[in-house]
């Protein structure tokens, strides 16, 4: 079936993936409509491009009858009203990880798989086949300026380039030439309550590579070691012992060892393709890094000069490597961070690991704000068992405090002095207060 002049409606059309897929859609000339529960800066976007957009989700009024195509987030709950309506009527109904997966088989598909990493080493990736000419697709679960603020590039060539959840299992429906993998941890354990789980379903991942597909693989992490030992497809390894590496390092924007592994994961995907190392070090020297991966902005805030930084951080990794890079970048500035948790599923089970890393974090203050709750993915058992203040009484540091949402915007106000590096980190709404932020800055250069 052709793209052409399809009409195709998304609910849940404000989610990172699902809205980049609308606009691949857009971009191949179909008529778009799609709803969501709220307006985002996302859904606004998508708006001036095009796609009709309705906030509310209601069975009667959003569903286009003349719909060839429903797409539907993994994140819309089965008992929503539209996509209730839509499974009594004739239209053919996909998730998103469905309605990517056939393209996955259209394209030469290079995915980008991992618990950290995915957004910006696929970001990397696809800006690199850009400097190389290969004019490729690129799907990603971020934003980026390269793009014109977006998280989808449609090219004209064969090569099509996504970041691949592994979240509900979704990378089972990609069928990609090349898999690279950055790493894998426990997270997720609502859906795989453990990481042998995870190694299983990584491993059936795998076996979606032809015989004549690659795995580009990092060395240094030892559960991708585990999962590689019994390989059928090539694999090729990267790791920070490589010379590359420490090349990388002067060269990136960005900071942090984590982005050098991203960079090199990137490189050794370069490499298979027959890019010149030339145009791969230039490209990953340029990359000013994606929307909440370490953004930076300065601002002006009550005559108080900071640095805002908003970064999507929210396993307990990830922050602990994002702070260690707030340090090595800013040594002798007053680091605070604000950190959402996300999910209480996630904080419960990680409990003690957020515990371990925020007890030793290089922060002068840590704020820890309501956990953020996901719809339709929490257990009231779970939400009972834990919550923020639990967290910070664990950590158990002076400089460590719970503060809930609303009240924190007046304690920077009257805390803050100037000058410090202000990090603002998690999955959930938090980001709004990195939008507050930049709303009232009178002198934003």
């Amino acid at each position: 079936m052709s793209t052409k002049k399809l009409k195709v409606h998304f609910i849940g059309i404000g989610g990172i993936g699902v809205s980049a897929l609308a606009r691949y859609y857009l971009k191949k000339g179909c008529q778009i409509s799609g709803s969501d529960l709220v307006s985002s800066e996302i859904t606004d976007a998508l708006k001036k491009k095009g796609a009709k957009i309705l906030i509310g989700q209601n069975k009667t009024g959003n569903l286009p009858k003349d719909a060839d195509l429903i797409i539907y987030s993994p994140a819309v709950q089965p008992d929503n009203p539209e996509l209730k309506e839509v499974k009594k009527i004739k239209i053919k109904i996909q998730s998103y990880p469905q309605a990517l997966g056939e393209l996955t088989k259209k394209y030469f598909t290079i995915a980008i798989s991992g618990t950290h990493g995915k957004s910006t080493t696929t970001a990397m990736i696809g800006l690199l086949l850009v400097k190389a000419g290969f004019d490729p697709t690129v799907i990603i679960g971020t934003k980026l300026k390269e793009f014109g603020d977006s998280n989808c590039r449609v090219g004209k060539s064969q090569y099509l380039v996504i970041e691949a959840d592994e979240h509900m299992a979704s990378f089972l429906n990609y069928w990609p030439k090349i898999i690279a993998l950055t790493n894998i941890e426990r997270d997720h354990l609502d859906y795989y309550k453990n990481l042998k789980n995870i190694l299983k379903t990584f491993k059936k991942y795998i076996g979606h590579l032809p015989k004549n597909g690659w795995l580009v693989a990092n060395r240094d992490d030892k559960n991708v070691q585990q999962l590689t030992k019994s390989k059928k497809q090539e694999t090729v390894y990267y790791s920070l012992k490589q010379p590359e590496a420490k090349k990388l390092k002067k060269i990136l924007k960005v900071p942090g060892e984590h982005n050098i592994y991203n960079a090199l994961a990137a490189l050794t995907t370069a490499r298979i393709l027959k890019i010149p190392d030339r145009i791969s070090f230039k490209a990953l020297s340029e990359y000013k890094g994606a929307w909440r991966r370490f953004e930076i902005k300065r601002i002006t805030w009550e005559k108080k000069q900071i640095t805002l930084i908003s970064d999507y951080g929210h396993h307990p990794t990830k922050v602990r490597v994002t702070l260690k890079a707030a340090r090595e970048k800013y040594p002798k500035q007053k680091i605070w961070c604000i950190y959402q948790p996300h999910q209480y599923q996630r904080t419960y089970y990680l409990f003690n690991d957020f515990v371990k890393v925020f007890k030793r974090a290089p922060v002068d203050k840590l704020i820890i704000t309501d956990i953020y709750d996901v719809a339709g993915r929490e257990e009231k058992k779970i939400k009972e068992k834990v919550n923020s203040k639990k967290m910070v009484k664990a950590i158990n540091k002076s400089q460590v405090m719970y503060l809930p949402n609303e009240k924190i915007l007046e304690y920077l106000k009257q805390n803050l002095k100037g000058r410090e590096a202000v990090i603002i980190m998690g999955a959930g709404d938090i980001y709004n207060l990195t939008l507050r932020l930049t709303e009232l800055n009178k002198n934003h250069y």
